[in-house]
């Protein structure tokens, strides 16, 4: 079971790096403009195009939002 938990600090802390850099890379790319792309990826377009898609599919893309945002606050109060 040490194993179990060494492995799953592992993936905590690298679900902690993300969603860290997510933010700031939406900052970046927002003060910089498209100068401050992400390797080939554009940020901004990505997580609009995200958006959009939860956004056309109605109540199940609403039902789908609520269980990202319930996993991230869950994910959040688990690690502080």
């Amino acid at each position: 079971m040490d194993i179990l938990n060494t492995v799953r600090g592992w993936i905590g802390a690298l679900v902690a790096v993300f969603l860290a850099v997510i933010p700031l890379a939406l900052v970046i790319q927002v003060l910089f403009g498209g100068v401050a792309n992400f390797g080939t990826s554009n940020v901004v377009s990505n997580l609009v195009g995200m958006l959009d898609t939860v956004a056309s599919k109605g109540l199940v893309g609403l039902i789908a939002l609520f269980i990202i945002v319930y996993l991230f606050r869950f994910l959040n109060l688990r690690s502080a």
